[in-house]
């Protein structure tokens, strides 16, 4: 199993220290701020990371309403929105902003100096600018950060042992995104010690997707990567809809593409990073500077496997395989 507990490196802090003496701020109200790409609304009921969230400040010592509140503004697919948003919390005097992803930490980056900012699975902020350091992050951005780079190149690996014949596979990606651009260059670096040659196929808004899925069928690749970063809502639909309509064996992040048909997923779990964000947010309410709080990143992943796409495939994949994956789906 690839994914057995979710440690983290933090260059000296480890999880014990980020959970020491937590507990609210004593006579103050704390304000937290969430800038969301997607999702409506903020509904813990139904959205595991919400739901994570919330329970990690529950074991911080925080009750909601008693101890802090909760600002929830979404772009609702339409990534335009994210800057005018960002600086509708940074008004309402929030007091930390939470992002889950790149678009959003950049956006606040850009709305604020000075609120503290926790992000949640953003890619490579030291590569891309975001944090001078994983030890020492400088800025107003702290939080859980993941190596995509590397990630992405394990996924050219998966899908050539699901696929030992792969000799060319596409990778669809977002090219707004500098993390997309290190993801990609990892991908087209590791490819061909794999004997595969990789196709880049470049998006920069929703409407290059039938120009990208046009250039993916006539490259008649075994094989596609998706790397995240869609720019809309309804993008990721788009891509399962595509290969499961033209048969195409595709690995996604982990969580964006199996229960829409994808063959395998592999990633970290933006779920767990979530649990750990209450304890950022508990040190930033109790005094600490974002800019002294290390940068945590998962050390171990997750791999989900689709035997059900496999099948409808004709694929058959090898059993070394089906014993690393964290979930087999049947």
């Amino acid at each position: 199993m690839l994914m057995r507990r979710l440690l983290l490196i933090a260059l000296g802090l480890g999880a014990v220290l980020l959970t020491a003496n937590a507990a609210p701020p004593t006579g103050k109200m704390l304000r937290v701020g969430w800038l969301e790409g997607f999702r409506e609304k903020f509904d813990p009921d139904s959205v595991p990371v919400h739901r994570a969230l919330m329970e990690s400040l529950r074991e911080q010592g925080y009750v909601f309403g008693r101890d802090f509140t909760l600002e929830y503004r979404s772009a609702r697919g339409n990534p335009e929105r994210l800057p005018e948003l960002a600086a509708e919390l940074v008004r309402l005097q929030v007091d930390v902003i939470i992002t889950t992803g790149d678009g959003q930490t950049r956006a606040a980056m850009a709305a604020t100096k000075n609120v503290p900012i926790v992000a949640i699975g953003v890619a490579d902020p030291v590569a891309t600018g975001i944090a001078a350091g994983l030890a020492r992050p400088g800025g107003n951005v702290t939080g859980l950060a993941i190596n995509a780079a590397e990630i992405s190149a394990k996924r050219v690996e998966f899908l050539k042992e699901a696929i030992p014949n792969l000799s060319r596979v596409a990778v669809l990606w977002n090219s707004n995104l500098k993390a997309m651009q290190l993801q990609y260059q990892q991908v087209e670096t590791a490819a061909p010690r794999l004997g595969v040659t990789v196709l880049s196929i470049r998006v920069s808004s929703s409407d290059d997707f039938d120009k990208a899925f046009a250039a993916i069928s006539e490259s008649r690749s075994g094989g596609l990567i998706a790397l995240f970063g869609p720019m809309r809502g309804n993008d990721l639909p788009r891509i399962a809809e595509f290969v499961n309509r033209n048969k195409i064996p595709t690995i996604f992040e982990l969580g964006q593409g199996v229960r829409g048909g994808g063959l395998m997923e592999f990633g970290p779990d933006h779920v767990k990073l979530a649990r750990l964000a209450g304890a950022y947010i508990d040190k930033i309410g109790n005094g600490a500077k974002a800019a002294d709080l290390p940068i945590a990143e998962p050390t171990t992943f997750e791999l989900v496997v689709n035997l059900k796409t496999a099948k409808a495939l004709g694929i058959k994949i090898p059993q070394a395989l089906l014993l690393r994956a964290d979930r087999v789906i049947e």
